[in-house]
């Protein structure tokens, strides 16, 4: 009988990636972890329960078939286990080293519910998938007929690129419009190098255009561009995320040194492509030599903290209103930032700015945790006389993103949104009120993980796949 190669989590203990040194990865921002080798990569796999419920999958917004995968990498079938991979997640590589897989998938496993540790399968997928590169197994669209119908996708983001690869695998002509200068949205300029470098977003661009998706870049849309892009294609996706920073209207906000993440981190990201960036060479957008306060606790703040610390800050806080275990972001990237030196104030949240040309420190309320707020979290509540100024040189606000006016910067007042800004469009399809018209991913749900925008954009391209079968069936009636 062959021996059983699965359920090995009793005699096989968790191991991550070897995680770079802190002081070794501060100089750089060069990923933190290294690649499993083959033999470790069988190894965890192996130590999956292939149990008859994986919750591991059904926590995953794309339903990625992790057992299967898992099972196949420990028996060596690594193109198997990429095929099966690559068959329900557009982006796999990406997903395993971006994607919080401690509140997803492996938050989930049911061997880390019995206290054994989850099976590590963020690794293990970004280890199938890079793997399959360096083999060639990663191949362009080749539809097996093209189709006239067309598509126009305004944003170049993970939303807008798994669209275009579904549609273009049906053969239905694609063109994509961006107002960046390189696709990828926030997976080239808002994602640090150290989670994300930047040749694995390019190389699957790359991919794409091989495929025969055309892309605009450099295109703003404004109404008369959108109206072209209507007319233009057969349909219209909108997954241009969303870019406006929520902003703080307090005394002193207005004051040099005080910067949007988005800004701050698009200029790291910019001259880590080694682009000309004036704001980053005159110092307004560069943490080098500065005491630096980042305000917000999500995974946008991380980033900020980690990349200040690479840029050569004198010092580093993240001032945050709630507690550790309330916060939004990574439990992991917290203990990383914590690693690389950043300090963390709990509890604290600004009231205003103090400076007179530019900004001079934060004036800090302490906060204590209240009665649970309308969403079952706790309110945090003003400890009265617990004020306190903390220096800082520069202060990077990281409070989440907003969607922008898009039915007056499209001119289309029709245009369907919510209380929130965001676009109206119908569960699953990504269908909105305007004929031909969809949205996906973040200007949608408003601000969430790269993992929902590649379903909302895979779903939505399989709607616009069934919508154009159905009308060629009538036409051939």
């Amino acid at each position: 009988m062959a021996k059983q190669p699965m359920l090995k989590f009793v005699q096989i203990e968790r191991d991550m990636p070897e995680k770079r040194a802190a002081e070794a990865r501060k100089q750089d921002f060069d990923e933190i972890y290294a690649e499993f080798a083959a033999a470790k990569a069988a190894e965890q796999a192996s130590r999956c329960s292939q149990c008859g419920v994986p919750y591991c999958q059904s926590h995953c917004p794309l339903h990625n078939n992790i057992p299967d995968w898992l099972r196949l990498t420990a028996t060596g079938r690594l193109e198997e286990a990429y095929q099966t991979s690559q068959a329900t997640n557009t982006f796999p590589e990406i997903c395993g080293r971006i994607c919080p897989q401690d509140r997803l998938c492996e938050g989930n496993c049911v061997i880390e519910q019995s206290g054994h540790g989850t099976v590590t399968i963020g690794s293990i997928e970004k280890y199938i998938t890079d793997t399959a590169w360096e083999n060639g197994w990663v191949k362009p669209v080749a539809p097996a007929v093209e189709r006239s119908e067309s598509v126009g996708i305004i944003g170049a983001g993970p939303g807008g690129l798994a669209a275009a690869d579904m549609l273009r695998k049906a053969g239905i002509q694609v063109t994509v419009y961006d107002r960046y200068d390189r696709a990828g949205g926030l997976l080239t300029y808002g994602i640090p190098g150290f989670k994300l470098e930047k040749d694995v977003v390019m190389r699957r661009n790359e991919l794409l255009q091989e495929g025969g998706v055309e892309f605009v870049l450099n295109c703003d849309v404004d109404a008369e561009k959108f109206a072209e892009i209507r007319a233009r294609h057969d349909a219209v996706i909108i997954a241009t995320g969303v870019y406006k920073s929520r902003d703080l209207a307090m005394p002193g906000s207005g004051l040099p040194g005080i910067e949007k993440a988005i800004d701050f981190l698009t200029a790291s990201n910019r001259k880590s492509f080694g682009d000309e960036v004036e704001d980053f060479d005159n110092g307004r957008l560069n943490a080098k030599g500065k005491r630096v306060v980042v305000i917000g606790g999500g995974d946008t703040a991380m980033d900020c903290v980690r990349t200040s610390i690479r840029q050569g800050a004198t010092s580093v806080k993240c001032l945050y209103r709630r507690d550790r275990a309330n916060m939004p972001g990574s439990q992991r990237e917290v203990q990383n930032a914590e690693e690389e030196g950043v300090i963390f104030e709990w509890l604290s949240a600004p009231k205003g700015f103090t400076g007179d040309d530019k900004v001079t420190g934060v004036m800090v309320q302490k906060m204590r945790l209240g009665q649970p707020d309308a969403t079952g979290r706790q309110a945090p509540e003003v400890i009265e006389g617990a004020d306190y100024v903390e220096e800082a040189d520069l202060v990077i606000k990281a409070l989440g993103f907003e969607p922008e006016d898009l039915p007056t910067m499209f001119g289309q007042p029709d245009l369907p949104v919510t209380r929130w800004g965001t676009i109206n469009a119908a569960f699953q399809t990504g269908e909105t009120k305007m004929d031909g018209v969809y949205a996906v991913g973040d200007i949608v749900r408003g601000a969430s993980l790269v993992v929902w925008a590649i379903r909302d954009g895979r779903d939505c391209a399989q709607a616009i796949i069934e919508r154009f079968g159905a009308r060629a069936a009538v036409a051939a009636e």
